[in-house]
């Protein structure tokens, strides 16, 4: 039986910003552990995050979107593969 460490989660998230305190936000997200910048354009920002459960990107999120500046911080995705599982095309959100 795998243990639980063994799994890896990966997600994207859109971060809406007011528009003047997006840099701001593009700042301090730079500064998180686990969350990169993907793209953004007009106060509307992309993150993927990355973490050993769901529980520890639903605490990644909750901290962005309580971000001065943050309007709204929802998740898109999220992909879990297991240590050693070959089969790396898989997505959970696939239909």
């Amino acid at each position: 039986m795998s243990d639980a460490s063994a799994f890896y989660h990966i997600s994207s998230a859109v971060v809406v910003t007011m528009p003047p305190m997006q840099e701001r936000v593009l700042a301090q997200l730079a500064e998180m552990q686990n969350v990169e910048v993907y793209a953004h354009q007009d106060g509307k920002i992309v993150v993927v995050i990355e973490g050993t459960s769901t529980g520890m990107l639903g605490e990644i999120l909750s901290r962005i979107s309580v971000l001065e500046g943050v309007v709204a911080a929802n998740m898109v995705f999220e992909h879990v593969e297991s240590e050693g599982d070959d089969r790396h095309d898989r997505r959970i959100d696939a239909a």
